[in-house]
């Protein structure tokens, strides 16, 4: 496995042992649902390919000098919004460490939005529940008719007892493990969900103030329509993320850990190689190997927190690996909303066609073996109906939304 690795994930039901990479290839597979290959037994073995409140060390050199951060406060703004001024940048990547999927770098304008200033917490997607009564994607039965998308045509139908609530959990392992098997750390667990991210044994209590995770695309659009935002688009969370920092490798510059400070919740750092993990962490980390607390780490040129590392981040754009190629040729564009559709030929495990969305960022999982992720560039495709435990998002409001304290709930 190169350097480059993969973190190549899945949503597999607790029956299903088997899961599968495929050979390192010199672009990743992106993050999936592996349900898809798991789910039925004896059918297919479909392969799976897979707190710092004052703001980050600015590398001047990679971009204009860092403006004031503008938080909304309810009147002039969205409250706990951040302003993006918007502006040409150079979107992907054509650095040594990008993927296939990022390239080529390409000009792209984005206008002015607000941003939510961390990941959408515990707390205010307990609050979206409780107002609606919302149930998750992963609280209820699998729906075939959504999940039998991403299997090869013909894959027969499992039975209901199979069908059941759960979600994709990182459960890690104990000793190293060869990284050609993502079964050996995720695992479908029955009773996973938002509010019992690990299983129904775990428990969010004390942690208002983490990303939800296990929540679905479905799921991110019912909150978006209540708090009265929408989710950003890939050029607009790549804009964001970047921070004002031209082309710069991560979110606060070229060096992962600047005179030797963590910048980010990712395995980097941590004492056990990638997926080893041991019980003993503390609780502020959220545990063995988890979310931390939004705004933890530095916020970035904009005010933003978490734009990489912690938990990866649903966006509204369809995923096509080689949208990057088709957006250069089309030259210098002003607010792309990204394809009509998804298209993945390079995941030859599902159909070519099958549904994604892309999630941006990289999580607490994210490490050198396996996964560098945690870069503005870096993008993946997943299954809308895909909940995992290293998966949440956050929202933006456009310029012109913005019209009064009532515009937004949150």
């Amino acid at each position: 496995m190169s350097k480059k690795g993969r973190e190549r994930e899945a949503r597999m039901p607790a029956q299903a042992p088997t899961a599968q990479g495929r050979p390192a290839k010199s672009t990743p597979a992106p993050t999936r649902v592996a349900r898809r290959s798991l789910l039925i037994a004896g059918a297919a073995a479909a392969a799976v390919a897979a707190g710092s409140s004052g703001l980050w060390w600015w590398q001047s050199r990679r971009g204009p000098a860092k403006a004031e951060v503008r938080i909304g406060d309810g009147v002039g703004g969205p409250l706990g919004m951040v302003w993006v001024p918007g502006g040409e940048f150079l979107m992907g990547s054509d650095h040594q460490l990008a993927q296939n999927n990022e390239r080529p770098a390409h000009k792209v304008r984005v206008s002015g939005f607000w941003m939510d200033r961390t990941h959408v917490t515990n707390a205010q997607f307990a609050a979206f529940v409780k107002a609606t009564g919302h149930v998750t994607t992963a609280e209820r039965k699998l729906d075939w008719a959504t999940v039998g998308v991403q299997f090869p045509p013909g894959t027969p139908q499992p039975p209901d007892s199979e069908l059941v609530p759960g979600a994709m959990v990182f459960v890690g392992s104990d000793v190293p493990v060869a990284l050609d098997d993502v079964s050996r750390w995720w695992a479908f667990v029955p009773g996973a969900n938002w509010r019992h991210p690990q299983g129904p044994d775990s428990s969010i209590e004390g942690k208002d103030d983490h990303p939800v995770v296990q929540v679905s695309y479905d799921d991110v659009l019912a909150y978006a329509k209540w708090a009265r935002k929408r989710l950003p688009t890939e050029a607009e969370w790549e804009f964001a993320a970047r921070g004002g920092l031209e082309q710069a490798t991560y979110a606060w510059g070229d060096e992962v850990s600047p005179q030797g400070q963590r910048m980010a919740n990712i395995w980097e750092g941590r004492q056990e190689r990638f997926p080893v993990v041991k019980p003993i962490v503390s609780a502020k980390a959220g545990g063995a190997a988890g979310t931390s607390p939004a705004g933890t780490f530095p916020a970035n040129g904009y005010g933003l927190y978490d734009m990489t590392g912690n938990a990866w981040q649903w966006v509204a754009d369809w995923y096509r690996s080689d949208e990057f190629v088709a957006q250069a040729r089309e030259g210098k564009l002003l607010n792309p909303r990204g394809p009509s559709a998804s298209y993945d030929p390079e995941d030859t495990s599902v159909p070519a066609d099958a549904p994604k969305r892309v999630i941006r960022g990289g999580s607490f999982l994210c490490n050198s073996d396996y996964c560098l992720s945690y870069r503005p560039s870096a993008r993946r495709g997943c299954d809308p109906f895909n909940p995992m435990s290293h998966l949440g998002f956050r929202l933006v409001v456009d310029a012109d939304a913005w019209k009064s304290p009532a515009s937004n709930r949150l």
